[in-house]
């Protein structure tokens, strides 16, 4: 399993993490906090309210010029030709093979297509985009220094981020889904821009605020005095495990194709083709079922090591990816394992001291990252 590149923690620490209470998250996340002293009732906080998670290590890349929605759609595994202002998407970047190597979150206001990546992998996406350029009207420029993510989750999120911010027109709409459409769609995710510049995306497991950089502290105690309880990635992390929500470089390695994650519903546009890979993602979907998939796995007392072994009968069959304590349903993790192992097989990690721990895949695991039920076919015409 492949994570990027690490970033300096001495460049990109948050200052968030001067909050009481903050503890650092651990390797590419210790620029932000794991928790701020109690990881499950910051969960029910999520669960219940409204949560600030700091994510600001995160890396932003900014796309100006007039041809960038098309040279996006051109390059990417998504329909972004018609995506408009202020509407925001997924995407990857997929290799010759069709790996993942990228999974952008984007957000157009139509001036620019702001591009949040994982920590590290800007630098990476960045030559890629360059190398693509030709001589297209596009400016791709790494702005993370400048910009910084901030995600507020919750049933009260929306109210939340509103009474923050102090603007009372700010449209946030629920989002499309792949489930409330029956098929991926073009731009699921409402933008807004607030008066004072802070750009807002309505997501489906919240809402994202792309801030400037020297007002992050001010931001975030906007949100705080509006009612925001702080929680740090762990509670993040386990909301996103129940949900079987990716991440790449953690639930993904140098192998993964965007079938065995989820991620063909919500990052992939069926219905048009030409872009890097995209022989693959027709291939799998049209004529077979990928070698591997994510699974959520139940553990028995102890959260599992990232990176571990997932073994059954001792013969390995795949690598867990984020594991946390859920305050409800326990320890849990994401897990990537072979196709061909049953839902009610005995499997076996490794838990943070080394120690073997025994788990178990949720029933629901097949029916939670199903891809969608129609073809590929249009796949392989140009758009």
């Amino acid at each position: 399993m492949s994570a990027g590149p690490t970033p300096s923690t001495e460049t990109t620490r948050s200052p968030l993490l001067d909050l009481p209470g903050a503890v650092p998250a651990a390797g590419d996340d210790a620029a932000v906090a794991a928790h701020y002293g109690d990881p499950l009732r910051e969960q029910r906080a999520l669960r219940d309210g409204a949560a600030l998670v700091d994510r600001s290590h995160r890396e932003v890349v900014r796309i100006g010029g007039p041809d960038r929605l098309s040279w996006l759609h051109s390059i990417t595994s998504q329909h972004l030709s018609g995506l408009g202002a202020m509407r925001g998407s997924e995407a990857l970047v997929l290799s010759p093979q069709g790996h993942v190597e990228h999974h952008l979150v984007l957000a157009d206001d139509g001036t620019a297509t702001w591009v949040d990546v994982e920590p590290g992998t800007a630098a990476g996406l960045l030559r890629y985009l360059e190398s693509m350029r030709f001589m297209l009207r596009v400016e791709p420029t790494d702005v993370s220094t400048g910009t910084a993510v901030l995600s507020v989750l919750g049933p009260a999120a929306v109210p939340t981020v509103i009474a923050a911010l102090g603007d009372a027109d700010l449209n946030l709409p629920e989002p499309l889904t792949a489930e409330s459409t029956g098929a991926p769609v073009t731009g699921p995710y409402p933008v807004a821009r607030t008066t004072d510049g802070i750009l807002v995306r309505r997501m489906t497991y919240g809402v994202d605020l792309l801030v400037d950089r020297a007002t992050l502290s001010a931001a975030a105690q906007r949100l705080l005095a509006a009612g925001a309880v702080p929680a740090g990635l762990s509670a993040f992390d386990a909301a996103r495990i129940a949900a079987r929500r990716p991440r790449l470089g953690r639930e993904t390695d140098h192998r993964t194709i965007p079938h065995e994650v989820g991620w063909l519903a919500g990052a992939v546009h069926l219905d048009k083709g030409c872009y890097r890979g995209q022989e693959t993602v027709a291939r799998v979907h049209n004529l077979g079922r990928p070698p591997r998939r994510l699974v959520l796995l139940h553990l028995d007392g102890a959260v599992a090591a990232p990176g571990s072994a997932v073994t059954a009968d001792g013969r390995e069959v795949g690598f867990v990816g984020t594991s946390e304590m859920h305050e409800e349903l326990g320890p849990i993790a994401l897990a990537i394992v072979k196709r061909s192992v049953p839902v009610g097989t005995a499997l076996v990690a490794t838990d943070l001291d080394g120690a073997q721990v025994a788990a178990a895949i949720d029933p629901d695991a097949d029916e939670a990252t199903a891809a969608p039920k129609r073809p590929a076919g249009r796949l392989l015409r140009s758009p």
